[in-house]
């Protein structure tokens, strides 16, 4: 560029953005990006995990200006509403693995996560239960970068820089892995002191890892002899990446909360949620005493993002891309593991159709995504090296072993310069 740039992009160190020149994506269709400079790139990584029915479905399009013309939005506080955002919470009521939900309507995930988790505080209020302030959350995980997101993260460089402890107080790390161990955490920190455990049914940004066997089957047992909420961190996988609408359903988790974004409208609007259970709902909704929920988003229920979200539910269904997913997930299984033993790789990790392989110490995951793209491949590196495969679910099976081939490849050229 000839000069500096004035945005600020991102989780990004921006003195290497600039010196390296930043990759500018101007256009996108189906499971394909291009660049600015006419580079065309297979999208192993759904964008930000949200590309789920495939970039540039000029149907989307069409109804968000054929919105816009009649509606562009109206705010949903107090007595009003949009007609979009009620036609959408019916819907995504209908899908929920929650019996009866309700459903609050934000602009995204971490928005999501952070109405979910002081909604969980003012639950315990209101039942008078004053010591259950505590957010429990797992080491690793990724729940956003707002106040509360950055409090319960897990990775400890999006926790640290901000002062001394977390934002906010009152939040409790546990072992993402040992159930034992995270039942040991509990009980010695004081259970009746939890407010609530939140958890991503995969993790994500921690290296796309699925829960041990009985992992939240004991989670759920722990809340019932502490009596703490369960929030489902869904943001990445819902609206199918598993393979069901959530994967709350896929592990049995029976949350009481659904945070929800992303595959809501497979990123064409920015758009998110959460699903609540009547255990929580009722106490605001049931007599003229009821409290007020203090929670109000300007664009909460946007009347074009809602319009948006329902045509892509409707997309999701009509071309049955959750069968997709169900269909692709052994290719992508069988793929990643002709990658074990692999010089190199040092794991791999697979659920529906999410992928992570990890370097083996001293590969860049930097190098090795740049090296893919000189390939025609685009993928994500998360911390610590692990390579991120999250397509759309509208890629071929070809398509997917040419991501995995192409991995396996560029690693071989990375590796031939050390």
């Amino acid at each position: 560029m000839s000069r500096q740039q004035a945005l600020w992009s991102a989780q990004a160190h921006m003195p290497t953005v600039l010196a390296n020149e930043p990759t500018v994506i101007v256009e996108a269709h189906g499971a394909y990006i291009t660049t600015d400079k006419g580079e065309r790139y297979l999208d192993g990584a759904g964008g930000l995990w949200y590309a789920n029915v495939g970039h540039g479905r000029e149907e989307i399009a069409e109804v968000a200006a054929a919105q816009m013309k009649k509606l562009e939005t109206w705010h949903v506080f107090g007595r009003y509403l949009n007609d979009r955002a009620v036609e959408l919470a019916e819907k995504i009521a209908a899908l929920a693995p929650i019996v009866d939900p309700k459903v609050i309507l934000t602009s995204g995930g971490s928005d999501s996560v952070d109405m979910a988790l002081k909604l969980a505080r003012r639950h315990w209020q209101l039942q008078e239960k004053f010591e259950k302030l505590t957010i429990v959350s797992r080491h690793n995980s990724y729940h956003g970068l707002h106040a509360f997101g950055t409090s319960v993260a897990g990775l400890e460089f999006n926790r640290v820089g901000h002062g001394p402890g977390p934002l906010i107080p009152d939040t409790l790390l546990v072992d993402p892995f040992d159930i034992d161990l995270v039942e040991k955490t509990i009980r010695d920190f004081g259970g009746e002191r939890i407010a609530a455990f939140i958890a991503e049914p995969v993790m994500g940004t921690g290296g796309l890892v699925p829960p041990p066997a009985g992992y939240f089957k004991r989670i759920k047992e722990l809340a019932a002899e502490y009596d703490f909420l369960v929030v489902a961190d869904e943001v990445i996988t819902g609206f199918g990446r598993l393979g069901t609408w959530f994967a709350s359903e896929r592990f049995d988790i029976q949350p009481d909360m659904i945070t929800f974004a992303k595959g809501i409208t497979s990123g064409y609007m920015p758009l998110g949620g959460v699903l609540v259970a009547p255990k929580i709902w009722k106490q605001f909704f049931e007599g003229q005493d009821a409290p007020i929920l203090h929670q109000g988003l300007t664009y909460s229920g946007h009347a074009t993002a809602a319009a948006v979200a329902l045509k892509n539910l409707e997309i999701l269904e009509r071309e049955d891309l959750l069968g997709r997913v169900r269909s692709l997930e052994p290719i992508l299984a069988q793929e990643l593991e002709s990658l074990r033993g692999t010089p190199g790789v040092q794991d791999v990790r697979y659920v529906g159709l999410m992928g992570g392989v990890d370097l083996a110490p001293g590969i860049s995951g930097v190098e090795v995504v740049a090296e893919m793209e000189r390939r025609g491949v685009h993928l994500r590196n998360l911390p610590n090296d692990i390579l991120m495969i999250s397509p759309p679910f509208i890629v071929t099976q070809d398509e997917l072993r040419l991501i995995v081939s192409t991995i396996r490849d560029s690693l071989s050229t990375v590796l031939s310069r050390h």
